[in-house]
């Protein structure tokens, strides 16, 4: 184990990690308490909204107030749960449930009002819940992240339905008009654009498995392949070695044996016929005997 001044940065760090590992954030933090709120202000908003027929601006007021704090709260429960590791299950699931909640909410509360054409109503939800079933469909393959155009769609719609929420006459009722028609634009551009993505995250997602798959076909049928390698080659070796071993080598060493002893004996027939030779030379060669002394004298004398 290091020690020293590495090896406590690297404790350190390991021990950091283990803490965030360990120490995941409770339910009951800064973030989900702010969703929460934004929750329970959906009925209370709208009980606000329609309070006396809905048409007493005091009410209204109250109401805007009501809508306005929910919609501030979804600006900060996100970035104070991903900035201080706040981030939980449940506010995964409770943040855009809470968001969707309490601006269908107003929506439908002003159009049942007759403040705000149901069009407009009919095509911000259709968007919205569609994107949300379309960020299902592809949450396997990745994550759409959110665009500047969305958050600006955000913010806009936000603004412009606070300001119907308000008992609003003359130039600022036209304004809102306006405002709300930006928030409509906005809204078909940025549904048309995440669609765009999804179809091309998918695409890519199905892609990306495809080779996934090929490859690890791949690497099944060249694993296979390996596998059976080795048998042939301990065949093929078992044939080669087999001339120098075994029943072979004996054979081999049986013939060699006969034919050393067939050389012995050739060896052997070869020294005596040559011993033969030299011995039928030796007697070619001797010289004559001497004559007997009486016969050489008798033939000097004549006789």
């Amino acid at each position: 184990m290091p020690t020293g001044p590495a090896g406590g940065e690297a404790a350190g760090e390991v021990g950091a990690e283990a803490g965030r590992v360990g120490g995941q954030a409770g339910l009951w933090n800064i973030a989900n308490l702010l969703t929460m709120t934004r929750l329970v202000l959906v009925p209370g908003f709208l009980l606000l909204l329609v309070h006396d027929g809905g048409g007493d601006p005091a009410w209204r007021s109250f109401a805007w107030a009501a809508f306005a704090i929910a919609m501030i709260t979804d600006l900060f429960d996100g970035e104070l749960a991903r900035r201080y590791g706040l981030v939980t299950d449940f506010g995964k699931i409770a943040d855009p449930i809470a968001d969707k909640a309490i601006m269908g909410a107003a929506l439908v509360g002003l159009s049942a009002l007759g403040d705000l054409p149901w069009w407009v109503t009919g095509v911000i939800l259709f968007r919205e819940l569609g994107i949300t079933l379309l960020r299902f469909w592809v949450i396997r393959h990745g994550v759409i992240p959110a665009s500047r155009g969305g958050k600006l769609k955000t913010l806009t719609q936000g603004v412009a339905v606070g300001m119907y929420v308000l008992v609003l006459t003359g130039p600022l009722a036209s304004i809102r008009a306006w405002i709300m028609a930006v928030a409509v634009v906005l809204t078909v551009a940025t549904g048309v654009d995440y669609v765009r993505q999804a179809v091309v995250l998918r695409r890519a997602g199905l892609a990306a498995e495809a080779e996934a798959a090929a490859a690890a076909r791949e690497e099944s049928a060249s694993g296979e392949g390996s596998e059976g390698a080795p048998g042939v080659a301990a065949r093929g070796g078992a044939q080669r070695v087999v001339p120098g071993t075994g029943a072979g080598a004996g054979a081999a060493t049986a013939d060699g044996a006969e034919a050393g002893a067939g050389e012995e004996a050739g060896a052997a027939a070869g020294t005596g016929s040559v011993a033969e030779a030299g011995s039928v030379a030796e007697a070619d060669t001797a010289p004559a005997p001497a004559p007997a002394p009486t016969a050489e004298r008798e033939r000097r004398q004549g006789v």
